[in-house]
């Protein structure tokens, strides 16, 4: 069985890029019938937010992610770590490194004026003397001191580090007891039983560390897909300067998590020409061999597309369910679903669906300059004047247009003479779905009044 797994760090918000490493290993479990596990690498004590892994949890309740079994805090497994440190130590894989900081550091200037890689000098490798007086120790393991570390990777194919090149006796606990960021993934990536890892590229340097604790402590090293990093539209690497990446940030400026998930899908995986995929669809067809050795960079003109397809394609109930978290109730408006209908083609995020509802069912308190001096004068007041007088009753935008049509015609009057200064009155612009539908959604009395509040907003002009 596949078992993948997302293991974040709660000491900031949830990365978009995180989002899409969760989402492939989240994936390519489900098309397989695998399960994917979720563990909050919380052991650095002093860097983590209990608000960001509030944040991590909020955002895959966002993205509808689940995942198996309990969430997994490593910030409970202290004892396990302690206990595999410590056979190592029985082992003698590892052992315990009583060099000071001062040491190390004057090491480090050494190497460097004799132009060498810094690294640790093994001088407590077989140490057999007695230990320095207060110092607590690190523990360091033996790793291989020559040879190359090889594997092959599902997105790079086989990658070779030379041990020489790259790799000393690293320390596997602190001082403190408190283990390290390598250490700690193998232990929980072997007991929970993951098999496929998927992670940023970034991660690669540290894939040769896990294979020697994987050897060390007798475990089954995984299979490993490192994927290129999203940069942004410049070519660097995406970060803030880019616009917004906390995966929440999203939802507040309404995008739809279904369109979000589908433009980070396809920033570094492809079927085909395809570009628009299900949640059902990415579950039968996501394969990680299929990633993309090249990074990938974010267009936001192409999440703006996504996110109108899926706006569009959402049923009313939906659309109005998700409009109530920008605090717009459409529970008590006649014609909510017509007014959704009328919008939604034209909205690129929810937050402009609900700045277009405001537009229809709010009186407008002020009337774009620019429209109003192109559009309002004496010959259109009269021509609002005259319509307003016919609307004696709630029609369909049927039977408005067809109104419409016959006051035009009596007063030898073309749409375009009528509709620009109509949208004006009941919206204060001249930009708005079909005026009809218009009509309707808000009813012959209160648009009524908007005319008349436009007329006597020009008479004090």
């Amino acid at each position: 069985m596949i078992v993948t797994r997302f293991a974040p760090s709660p000491t900031g918000y949830l990365h978009i890029g995180g989002l899409r490493t969760a989402l492939y290993n989240y994936l390519y479990a489900r098309a397989n019938n695998g399960k994917f596990l979720l563990r909050i690498e919380d052991t650095d004590l002093k860097r983590n937010k209990i608000e960001a892994t509030n944040a991590i949890i909020e955002a895959f309740k966002w993205c509808k992610l689940d995942y198996d079994g309990e969430l997994v805090y490593q910030s409970d497994r202290f004892d396990i770590y302690k206990k595999y440190i410590q056979k190592l130590l029985d082992e003698g894989k590892a052992y315990k490194c009583y060099m000071t900081k001062d040491e190390l550091d004057e090491l480090r200037k050494s190497q460097e004026a004799m132009k060498i890689r810094p690294k640790y000098d093994g001088r407590y490798r077989d140490f057999k003397g007695t230990p320095p007086a207060g110092i607590d120790p690190v523990i360091r393991i033996k790793a291989p001191i020559s040879g190359t570390i090889e594997f092959k990777d599902g997105v790079k194919g086989e990658v070779k580090f030379n041990v020489d090149d790259m790799l000393d006796d690293f320390i596997i606990a602190r001082s403190d007891g408190s283990p390290t960021y390598n250490f700690t993934v193998v232990i929980d990536d072997a007991l929970m039983g993951v098999t496929d890892v998927i992670r940023g590229d970034d991660h690669l340097s540290n894939t040769p560390k896990q294979i020697i604790l994987y050897e060390a402590l007798g475990f089954k090293t995984p299979n490993f897909y490192h994927v290129a990093m999203i940069n942004g539209p410049d070519g660097q690497k995406l970060s803030k300067r880019h616009g917004a990446t906390d995966v929440m940030e999203y939802k507040k400026m309404g995008y739809l998590s279904e369109a979000l998930l589908n433009f980070l899908v396809r920033l570094g995986w492809s079927h085909g020409d395809d570009e628009i995929f299900s949640m059902k669809e990415l579950k039968e067809l996501f394969d990680p061999h299929n990633l993309s050795k090249s990074s990938s960079s974010f267009n936001q003109s192409k999440l703006e597309w996504l996110n109108q397809h899926y706006i569009k394609n959402a049923s009313f109930e939906r659309l109005s369910h998700e409009l109530k978290e920008f605090d717009l109730n459409l529970d008590e408006v006649k014609h909510a679903k017509l007014l959704i209908d009328s919008i939604k083609e034209r909205s690129v995020t929810l937050l402009q669906m609900k700045e277009m509802a405001n537009s229809i069912l709010n009186k407008p308190q002020s009337y774009n300059e620019k429209a109003y001096k192109k559009f309002i004068n004496e010959n259109s007041l009269k021509l609002l004047a005259s319509f307003a007088e016919i609307l004696d009753k709630d029609m369909s935008a049927l039977e408005y247009e067809e109104l419409t049509n016959k006051f035009l015609e009596k007063n030898e009057a073309k749409l375009k003479d009528l509709a620009q200064p109509l949208r004006i009155a009941i919206t204060g612009n001249s930009v708005s779905p079909s005026i009809f539908e218009v009509l309707e959604i808000l009813g012959s009395d209160e648009v009524k009044q908007r005319i008349k509040n436009l007329i006597n907003k020009s008479k004090e002009i």
